[in-house]
């Protein structure tokens, strides 16, 4: 064996094991100790399958200054996680066989966990060249498209998908523009507009209307949906109801819109906060539920434009596996459904086939949970280059406490 992770203690299971890696995969998982050239000892701390995120946005390239796959992994591996999916909003958009070719020489340079890489929409003929590059999925941004052009693009990937070796997964930005583009211009006659006003332009119906909308375009073009950061309950429904996939981010599931009032436009994202009456909670996570953080870094000066200027992205990457852990330790959540929700679901949506469990085979990626761990999240410790949450301070009790990928150690607190 190359290396042993030592003192593991298993979800399901009792008693201490140890895990054998040989060449980055898992080789051996037995209860009684065995040798091998390396020994890392978690120390009776749980041993997790390497959590995936399918919903990040690294920035890198154009938009550097605010994240780059360098710091943006850096970050991931802190927070737990050995496996990411870069989103194409990137300067210039990841939409052409030569801008996913440069994000994969970047990516490969900079990242030190595991990357897998989003397309946007483009010419039919533009995006039969980009499958040969494999992106994992292409991305759909509804909010900045009119019916027609949506159409369109689901038509494309429906033919893409006949005629290549694409799988026909979509990853879709859910809200209405015509609901946006209306209920803004009327919030934008208020003689001052406060931060609260956000969650009303891009209001529940806006998003409910475009899931709905997804749902039919995609059955109709025998496409695989999968609707991002999820953050109405009645979409959650339809989504159920259809049989289809989804995300939630942990500032949807934990805060409501009145979280304007205390922390303005550094809480501004797409979609908004909601009301309280229409939002998702920790009680809608279940076995199906994929976690997405929507990690979306800004400057300080991004998020400091006013309410209609100001970017819209949190970073997350480091704070959700605290802030679920913690949910976990107060009785609001299942500790069984932490490796579904953060590492198998997703692995099982994107056909990360060596990834989402441990078991013979596996690649040997690990998130090391310390369920005991108390402090209060601190952004000074964060390796993004953002530097505001709406978490900062916060109490936690649960941390990831190391990160293996390949069998390596990329980040360690114990």
């Amino acid at each position: 064996m190359d290396t042993i992770i030592e003192n593991c203690k298993l979800i399901n299971k009792t008693g201490n094991f140890n895990v054998g890696i040989k060449n980055g995969k898992i080789a051996k998982i037995s209860k009684i100790p065995f040798e091998g050239s390396k020994k890392i000892d978690i120390k009776g701390n749980l041993l997790l399958p390497g959590f995936i995120d399918p919903h990040v946005h690294f920035r890198d390239p154009g938009l550097t200054q605010k994240e780059d796959f360098k710091t943006g992994s850096e970050s991931a591996a802190n927070g737990g996680f050995t496996t990411v999916i870069d989103m194409p909003n990137t300067i210039p958009k990841t939409n052409t066989y030569d801008a996913l070719k440069e994000k994969i020489a970047i990516a490969d340079e900079k990242s030190i966990v595991n990357y897998e890489l989003q397309a946007g929409w483009n010419t039919l003929e533009e995006m039969e060249k980009i499958i040969s590059l494999n992106p994992i999925a292409f991305k759909v941004f509804m909010d900045l498209e009119d019916d027609e052009t949506l159409e369109q693009i689901f038509k494309d990937l429906g033919t893409l998908k006949e005629s290549t070796p694409y799988n026909g997964l979509v990853a879709v930005h859910c809200e209405n523009k015509t609901i946006i583009n209306e209920e803004t211009n009327k919030l934008k006659q208020k003689e001052e507009n406060i931060p609260l006003d956000y969650s009303y332009a891009r209001p529940a119906k806006a998003e409910d209307e475009s899931v709905k909308q997804a749902i039919e375009l995609a059955r109709k073009n025998n496409l695989n949906l999968h609707i991002c950061h999820l953050s109405s309950k009645k979409s959650l429904n339809l989504a159920r109801k259809n049989n289809v996939s989804y995300e939630f981010t942990p500032h949807h599931l934990l805060l409501d819109n009145s979280a304007y009032n205390t922390y303005g436009t550094m809480i501004k994202t797409n979609p908004p906060l909601r009301e309280a009456k229409y939002k998702i909670n920790i009680s809608d996570i279940d076995e199906n539920t994929i976690i997405g953080t929507d990690h979306a870094p800004h400057t300080l000066e991004d998020k400091n434009q006013g309410v209609w200027s100001s970017s819209p992205g949190i970073p997350a990457l480091e704070t959700v596996v605290p802030l679920l852990l913690t949910q976990v330790n107060r009785g609001n959540l299942d500790l069984k459904l932490i490796p579904k929700i953060l590492s198998k679901n997703a692995a099982k949506l994107y056909n990360l086939k060596n990834k989402g469990s441990i078991a013979i085979g596996k690649d040997a990626d690990f998130t090391v949970i310390d369920l005991k761990k108390e402090g209060k999240i601190n952004i000074e410790n964060f390796k993004t280059k953002a530097q505001y949450s709406p978490f900062d301070g916060q109490e936690y009790a649960g941390e990831a406490v190391m990160t293996i990928i390949n069998g390596k150690i990329v980040a360690n607190k114990l």
